[in-house]
Order: structure tokens, then C-alpha cells, then sequence
């Protein structure tokens, strides 16, 4: 229990009276020299950094390359301890400091840190740090190699590629969170007995405390809850508690909070929580929320919310810089996840650093954090690997509101491994409302969240949510095959001697494919029934330097390219994701551009809604759809060009608009517009701020012109270094300082220098005016490699989307009722057939008398609709017929899916049998293509079975 006071200072007066400065902490990241290059580089930074999106993942450099840096500590620092935080290195990093070796840290994922007091020394000290990101780097001390260090996924930008920070303190101090060499774990914090409506909670505090002196010492823990803006929320203090000489103690605190704000999905509201022990004070960035994880559904904050994200790739990469972006940048990537709509970023194989984790805060996109893997569950030392990976990170990351699920795999793990990390998440972080659990995990009650990579998957207890979703690819360039550049729909080379269609769309059907994957997963969404699914997370976000199976040498999945610039795909999003469940905003929006020429005819509109109906008005005629399906499209062929504008307009069941959206014919190219995207706290001369401008190639108007690819010849002038862009053509036009639009459209880099100034930069094209636009840097102060400023300071949440709303996100209008018992004419355990375990299924003999099945409920009532999923259900199809009691009340053949099918049923009797019969010989085809399991052991089997029934799970449902 803890003391609680109203302001911290008044009853603090020890903490005042000793009249010392809180612990230094130092951006280290300034000054450091790379083997083999010639200018003083700030990390993060990776050697092989001109490799982005310029090479196949496979073919970027792996080597040892040293890092050194020059440095000198303040004097304030003596006689205090030292210690140094990397964010991460890839693949190992060996440190040494004054010819000394510190210590050696090699998961190629975490952070890490040392005690660097025993060898410093007044006056200059360098560090140097051994790098080495071999594709097949074993450890020293096993040999083994690291299954996450995959040359097909984890894009291998080595070196010193995250921040570093030197800290500063007393020799009794809070530790830090760095569990690899330190063994300490920090500061925990977390809230408990929430009161959401009341915007109340009891806010706990522990913080690990070090005594290195050689007496006992008594120290209390003093909490301060802080507004950003330093209002005080509530202050509280701990009992005195002794630490022995050279040891550890865990002190705690408590206090009830009022009139607090949850964090939220696009509401990143966060608290500073200042944690004072004697002279040494910590502040904690934090936020607090409620999460839940039953009846298949996930709670925040009291309210289901459907999930509906990115799994990104945990790099997360730009060109021409990889991974190592400023915080800023990483803000603003993230929040477009939650501006197309997505509440979820599933981190795909390894933990991602911390400058996402926090970003993620900020913008109020939840996070799903992994701790290593490839694709599949491993033994012996591999397996411990993992464990020591998912203990650090949980300890380094248990703060951030964002994370609600931790992922001990990318497919599914044993039953005693799953137990070993619900072991290591509830020593480390027992009340962080977090679900622990792994990819597939359908049959294995241990894990708190399951869900396969694209199948549908349903439950009424834990939540079951598909990882990596729609792996179909399109690069931004195609808008539709009859458009510049005239690329053929699905057109490109075989991918492992097979069609690629998947992989080379249009713009256009991959928005359309988007709508089609989606629908699966809404079929079955909160209110639907009493098992539901909880959405699912697209691969990827953002085009990516990982294995692709394009015509291009990087993956384009993304609803954005490499410079985050939208596809269709990002806009079909919004429409479809606006919204918890079925509280979805009103939008519409028309796939393509709208530049054709008069009379021409276009074989196919795409137009994605949300509204009840949708019409296209051009000239003042209004034309109705050919066809609307998947819920949100609305198709429109053969429609002629007759107007200058086309618009959209969504209505409501009663006809009335509610949502409209306009595309324009653009005139000839006329001058380039060059617009700044920058860091909102101003662009940074630290070395390694940057700066995004993006290119327009417009009308007279301003309008952008949609079908034009002119050549854009770039002249930087000032402080910076160009980083540039990418595009279709030769190495990717990466680090080129010429370089086309792309549908009008493309976006460069620029870097800022360790020095202040103006920035000058200029595009020029062929029969065009040059454009100019200025840009100024500010000064960074650094003094002996040394930096009080940190990259992330002034970065604020965002909070657009307001707080978690109070009324429910969707109404129950449909449920399931109980199956009581089972009677089958032939085959093994019927009850396989509704044991809510998907990888288990009844299936009948072959003989059509005994391929029957009937299903007694605990209710006599009227069945409106079966929900079923069948033994091959991406293939087979059954004809069967349907009887409530003895009457028939459905006959035909079964649909193929990518899992559950729906039969409705019209003015069925009430009933307590349901029998289900074949009818005959069931046929077998792939519908889906190229949509697969990455694995291929886990993809749905075709069945042959003549008449055989075959049932995975089947539930049947009542309308309220």
C-alpha cells in the first residue's frame, strides 16, 4: 500500500531538501565513424544503408564493420555510475571502451546495455562496437544460429541501427529495463479496478531499486502522475523499505486516480509518471486502458472493438535509409495505419524497436509484439533463444498501453511451450492486460488468442483473429489495364513455375480483392452469432524490401508504396474499417482516376462503400450499379465518359445521401508543386533528421495528373545529403537523383547535416517551369558526443479520433443455439463436428444411405441460418439437403470459401432436429488461386470422398 498525498512536493520534502539533480540521460547517437566510410555518421544508422529497396533481400551485405565514437563525460558525471542503452543491433554488436571489452550482446533484435563505469576515464574515452550481421551468424558460445535471422523476411540493415543513450546515476538508482548483461528490470507500471464510465482507476507502481553502496540504505519510492503538460494528476508515496548493501529491493505504490483519460484507438492520451528514490527520479511515459479477451470478442476499454490492421514488417523501412528513421517519421507512418482505418499493427517475427513501441502510443494503434521466429516451433537452443527474447522485451515494453497481445510464434507452438511463456508473462508482467498466444493455436486452450494466417476461425471464448491476411501484391504505378502504362491485369513472371496473377494486379482489382478477403471476416463479426471472429491484420502495410513474388525485386502488398504515398487499396480501407464493429462512418470512394477521353468507354468502375445503396452521377444522369457484392463494392461496367466529373453517391436504406466522393478529368501537364513533409518540431541538424517532399506533376488548376510519368531531375542545394525516392526502372531509381512520378505523384528524401542552414531544393522536367521549394534546419546542441535533446522529445499523441465512445459498438442481431447432441448414420465422433476445435471434423462412409447427420438442440425454435465449414471448403463443394424436423427446408450445393458458409434459411419450422443428408458425390476444384498459407502443410486439403459428408465445425443460428 502506499502513502497518498495530494502534491507530491508539499509531503516530498526529503526530495527537496537534498537539493540534487535527477539522473542525466544523454542521446548518444552523434559522431560516430563507420569502417570504410568517410564522413562522421548519427545513428541509428546502418552501413549497408544504400541497399534498401535497391537489391533482393537476399543479396544485401552481411560483414563485420566496427563502429568507433570519440567522448568525453561531464564533470558533473564523476564519481556516479554510467551505463549505456542500445536500442538494438543487427546482428551482434561486441563493445568495447578504452581497448577494454565490455561485453557482447547477439539476438539481433533487443536492447541491450552495460555498466560502462569500471572503464571510463577522465578526459577523452572512445568506444568501439564489432558489428556483425552474417546471414548466418552463430553464437559464440552454442554455435547455434538465431531462427529469426531469415534472409527471406527480416531485412538485414546491419549495424548500429537504433538509438543509444548513455544514463547517468547515483549508486543507489532505479534500474533500467535491460535484462540481457544488467539482469535488472526497471520500472512497472499499470492500473487495476478500472472505473471506465467514472474515468477512475488505482494507478500501481513498482520500480526496481540498487543499492551499490556497501551499507544498508532506506529509501521510499515517491510517485508523481503528470499531465504532459506537467499538471499534476495525482501524487503518492510508498513505505520505507531497506536495501541491503549490494542488493536489490522492489518498491511499490498505489493510489486511486480521478478524472483520468484511457488510451484509446486513435486517441494516444499518455501520462508522464515521475518515480523519485532519494536523488534519483525517472520519469515514465505510460497510458492506461482495459483490455479483455473473451467470448471470442476483444474488450477496450469496456467496448468490443473489431480488429482490422496491418502485420507489418517489424523493420518497417523506408528507401535509402532502411530502418533507421527519426521518431517522427515513424509517427507518421504509424498514424496512417490508423488514418486507412487500421486499430492494429501485428509486428511480423521479431520484436520491434523501441522508437515503434512508443510511436505506437502516440498515435493509438494497438500493437501486437512478438518476440522471434521464423515460421515454425523449434527445440533445444532455438527454443531457449526465444524465451530470453520474449522475457526482455516483455520487460522493456510492459509500459507501452499500445501492446495488448504478445505472440510466442508465427505458427503454432506445443502445449509446454506455450505454458513456458505464459511463465515468463506473468513473472514479468502479471497485470499489463495483456493475451498471450501464437499464430494458429486453434485446439490449444493455453494460449489466450489464436488465429490462422487467412482462414476464418470463430470461437465464444478466446478471441481468434487472422495474422497475415491477403498476401495479393500491385505496385502503385498500374491503375487498370487500359490505362498508362497499359499493364495487363495479373501480368509477370512465374512464381515457383506457377502463375503469378496474384502478385501482379492492377490497382484496381487489388482494391477489389481487398473488399472481397475482408467480407470473409465481417460475415462473422461481433453480434453475428455466439462464435465470432475478431477480425484480422493485411499483410503489409507499406511496400517492403522482403520476399516478394512480383515482377519487382521487393514485396508490393501494401496499401502504400516504400514513401508511404496511397494506393486505391489504402482509401478501400477506410471505408470498410471506419468504425469498432458496425459503427462505421459513412464513406465512399471511386477506385481509379477519371482522366479517359470523351466517348471512351471504361470496362470497369470499382466504387467501395459503406452506405445501403450507391449511384454514379456524371452530366446529371444518375447510372445504378451492374452489381453489387462482398457488402461494400459496387461495380459499374461498360460505363462511358460523358462528363468531367464522376461522383459517388451512398444512400441510406431510405434513399437519403449520406456519404458522396468526386473524381475529376484533369488537364495537360502544366508545372510541378513541390510540398514539405516534415518534422513537426522543426527539421533537426543532427545528421540524422529528415525531411520528405513530395512531387506533383498538376494542371493549371493544381489538380494532379493522374496518368503522367514525367522524368523529374533533382538539384539539392545546402545542408542535407539526398537520399531520394524510388520508382519503377533500374535498381528502383534508388539514391538516383532523377526519377519519374508515378501516377503523377512520387515522394524523395532528404537528410539534414550536422549543421544548421537552408535547404534549397529544385525538380526540373521536360516542358515545364522548375519548381523550388525551401527548407530551413535548426541547430542541435551536442557537446563531447553528447546531446540532452532525444529524438522523440515534443513529439505529441494523437488524439483525432476522440475517446473510446460509450455506447456499444454493435447490437446482437443474430444467435447461436446450443446443440444438445448428435446422431450420425455412419463415421467416427459426430461431436467433432461442433467441438469448437476447426482442426478436428466428423466425416461420414461413402455410402450415400449413411451420409446423414442429425443435430438435436436444446431449444424447439426456427433455425434461420446454418453456419458451416466443410472439409475442404476452398475446393469441395457438397450437394446436400437441409430437413428442420422432417421437412425439407434447403437443397443444393455447398459454396467454396476460405472457411465458414452461410445456408439461410426462408420460413423454416420451428424445430429441435436439424438433419443433414447427402446427396450424392461431392466434385473438387480450386476456387482461390494464389490465395495460400504460406506454409503449404497448413493450407485447406482438397477431399475426396464420392458421397462422404464432411463437417469441421457447424453451428445454426437464430435471428433477434
Amino acid at each position: 500500500m502506499g502513502i497518498f498525498f495530494r502534491n507530491l512536493f508539499i509531503v516530498g520534502g526529503i526530495a527537496l531538501a537534498m537539493n540534487v539533480e535527477a539522473r542525466d540521460t544523454y542521446n548518444f547517437n552523434s559522431g560516430w565513424r563507420i569502417e570504410k566510410q568517410k564522413n562522421l555518421v548519427t545513428l541509428p544508422h546502418a552501413w549497408n544503408e544504400d541497399e534498401a529497396f535497391k537489391v533482393y533481400i537476399n543479396q544485401m551485405s552481411d560483414s563485420v564493420i566496427w563502429y568507433r565514437k570519440t567522448f568525453r563525460m561531464p564533470e558533473s558525471a564523476e564519481g556516479k555510475r554510467v551505463f549505456i542503452e542500445f536500442e538494438g543491433a543487427r546482428q551482434a554488436a561486441e563493445v568495447f571502451l578504452n581497448g577494454e571489452r565490455v561485453g557482447l550482446h547477439e539476438n539481433g533484435v533487443m536492447a541491450f546495455g552495460f555498466d560502462l563505469t569500471p572503464y571510463l576515464k577522465k578526459g577523452k574515452n572512445e568506444i568501439e562496437v564489432r558489428t556483425d550481421n552474417d546471414w548466418r551468424y552463430h553464437e559464440r558460445s552454442t554455435n547455434s544460429t538465431f531462427q529469426w535471422n531469415n534472409n527471406n523476411f527480416n531485412s538485414n540493415y546491419g549495424g548500429l541501427t537504433k538509438n543509444v543513450r548513455l544514463h547517468v546515476v547515483d549508486d543507489v538508482y532505479q534500474t533500467l529495463p535491460l535484462y540481457s548483461n544488467l539482469k535488472t528490470t526497471g520500472v512497472y507500471i499499470y492500473a487495476k479496478d478500472y472505473d471506465i464510465k467514472g474515468r477512475q482507476a488505482t494507478i500501481c507502481v513498482e520500480s526496481e531499486v540498487k543499492n551499490e553502496t556497501d551499507r544498508p540504505v532506506t529509501r521510499r519510492l515517491e510517485v508523481a502522475v503528470n499531465e504532459l503538460d506537467g499538471a499534476e494528476v495525482c501524487g503518492f508515496a510508498s513505505e520505507e523499505v531497506t536495501i541491503p548493501a549490494h542488493g536489490t529491493a522492489i518498491l511499490k505504490a498505489q493510489c486511486r486516480a480521478y478524472n483520468l483519460h484511457f488510451w484509446s484507438w486513435g486517441y494516444g492520451y499518455l501520462y508522464d509518471v515521475k518515480t523519485t528514490v532519494g536523488a534519483d527520479e525517472v520519469v515514465t511515459r505510460t497510458g492506461f486502458r482495459k483490455a479483455e479477451f473473451k467470448n471470442g470478442m476483444v474488450y477496450l476499454n469496456d467496448r468490443v472493438i473489431m480488429l482490422h490492421g496491418y502485420a507489418q514488417r517489424t523493420s518497417n523501412e523506408w528507401p535509402g535509409v532502411g530502418m533507421s528513421v527519426p521518431a517522427w517519421l515513424s509517427d507518421y507512418s504509424n498514424d496512417l495505419m490508423v488514418k486507412s482505418g487500421g486499430n492494429l499493427v501485428r509486428w511480423m517475427h521479431i520484436t520491434p524497436w523501441k522508437q515503434d513501441v512508443e510511436s505506437c502510443d502516440r498515435v493509438g494503434l494497438i500493437q501486437a509484439m512478438p518476440a522471434g521466429d521464423a515460421e515454425r516451433d523449434v527445440e533445444g537452443r532455438r527454443w531457449e533463444q526465444r524465451e530470453e527474447l520474449m522475457r526482455d522485451a516483455i520487460i522493456y515494453n510492459r509500459n507501452n498501453p499500445s501492446i495488448l497481445f504478445y505472440e510466442c510464434g508465427n505458427q503454432k507452438i506445443s502445449k509446454d511451450h506455450m505454458i513456458s511463456m505464459k511463465a515468463i508473462r506473468d513473472q514479468y508482467d502479471p497485470n499489463g492486460g495483456r493475451a498471450i498466444g501464437s499464430r494458429e493455436m486453434l485446439d490449444r486452450p493455453e494460449a489466450e488468442y489464436g488465429g490462422e494466417m487467412l482462414y476464418v476461425n470463430k470461437s465464444d471464448t478466446k478471441p481468434m483473429w487472422m495474422m497475415e491476411y491477403c498476401r495479393d501484391e500491385a505496385l502503385r504505378w498500374y491503375w487498370n489495364s487500359w490505362s498508362y502504362p497499359f499493364h495487363k491485369e495479373g501480368d509477370g513472371p512465374l512464381y515457383r513455375n506457377a502463375p503469378a496473377d496474384a502478385y501482379n494486379h492492377n490497382n484496381d482489382e487489388f482494391a477489389r480483392e481487398l473488399v472481397a478477403r475482408w467480407y470473409e471476416y465481417w460475415l462473422e463479426r461481433p453480434g453475428s452469432g455466439t462464435k465470432v471472429n475478431s477480425g484480422g491484420a493485411k499483410i503489409v502495410f507499406s511496400d517492403t524490401q522482403t520476399h516478394g513474388r512480383s515482377a519487382d525485386n521487393y514485396r508490393v502488398s501494401g496499401v502504400v508504396d516504400p514513401m508511404r504515398v496511397p494506393k486505391d487499396a489504402f482509401f478501400a480501407h477506410q471505408v470498410m474499417w471506419d468504425g469498432w464493429v458496425d459503427d462505421l462512418k459513412p464513406r465512399t470512394y471511386i477506385v481509379g482516376h477519371w482522366n479517359y477521353k470523351p466517348g471512351e468507354v471504361i470496362p470497369t468502375v470499382y466504387v467501395v462503400s459503406n452506405a445501403d445503396s450507391v449511384v454514379l452521377e456524371q452530366g446529371g444522369q444518375r447510372i445504378a450499379p451492374t452489381e453489387h457484392k462482398y457488402r461494400f463494392l459496387y461495380v459499374f461496367n461498360d460505363l462511358k465518359y460523358a462528363a468531367d466529373r464522376l461522383t459517388a453517391i451512398g444512400m441510406d436504406r431510405q434513399g437519403r445521401q449520406v456519404s458522396s466522393y468526386s473524381l475529376e478529368t484533369s488537364g495537360p501537364a502544366d508545372h510541378i508543386k513541390l510540398t514539405a513533409i516534415e518534422n513537426p518540431t522543426g527539421w533537426k541538424a543532427d545528421g540524422a533528421d529528415v525531411a520528405l517532399v513530395q512531387v506533383e506533376v498538376v494542371d493549371k488548376q493544381g489538380r494532379r495528373c493522374p496518368l503522367d510519368n514525367s522524368l523529374i531531375k533533382f538539384e539539392l542545394d545546402g545542408p542535407a545529403e539526398w537520399r531520394g525516392g524510388v520508382a519503377k526502372g533500374k535498381d528502383n531509381h534508388v539514391l538516383c537523383d532523377t526519377l519519374p512520378v508515378e501516377c503523377g505523384v512520387n515522394r524523395v528524401m532528404l537528410r539534414s547535416l550536422a549543421k544548421a542552414g537552408t535547404v534549397k531544393l529544385t525538380a526540373k522536367a521536360e516542358g515545364m517551369a522548375p519548381a523550388t521549394i525551401t527548407l530551413r534546419t535548426s541547430a542541435v546542441e551536442v557537446a563531447d558526443g553528447l546531446s540532452r535533446w532525444l529524438p522523440s522529445d515534443g513529439l505529441k499523441p494523437v488524439l483525432d479520433r476522440g475517446e473510446t465512445p460509450d455506447e456499444p459498438s454493435f447490437s446482437q442481431w443474430r444467435r447461436g443455439v446450443q446443440i444438445v447432441s448428435a446422431k450420425a448414420g455412419s463415421g467416427n465422433d459426430v461431436r467433432l463436428s461442433f467441438d469448437t476445435f476447426e482442426n478436428t471434423s466428423w466425416e461420414s462412409s461413402n455410402r450415400l444411405d449413411s451420409a446423414w447427420v442429425t443435430y438435436t438442440l436444446a431449444e424447439n425454435t426456427q433455425i434461420d441460418d446454418i453456419c458451416v465449414k466443410m472439409k475442404g471448403f476452398r475446393s469441395t463443394t457438397y450437394p446436400i439437403a437441409v430437413y428442420a424436423g422432417d421437412s425439407l427446408v434447403w437443397e443444393g450445393w455447398t459454396p467454396k470459401a476460405l472457411s465458414y458458409i452461410h445456408i439461410p434459411l426462408k420460413n423454416a419450422p420451428k424445430t429441435n432436429t436439424i438433419t443433414i443428408r447427402s446427396r450424392g458425390a461431392s466434385t473438387t476444384k480450386d476456387a482461390f488461386g494464389a490465395v495460400q498459407e504460406l506454409d503449404a502443410r497448413n493450407n485447406d486439403k482438397a477431399v475426396k470422398g464420392k458421397n462422404s459428408l464432411k463437417i469441421v465445425e457447424i453451428e445454426f443460428l437464430k435471428n433477434l
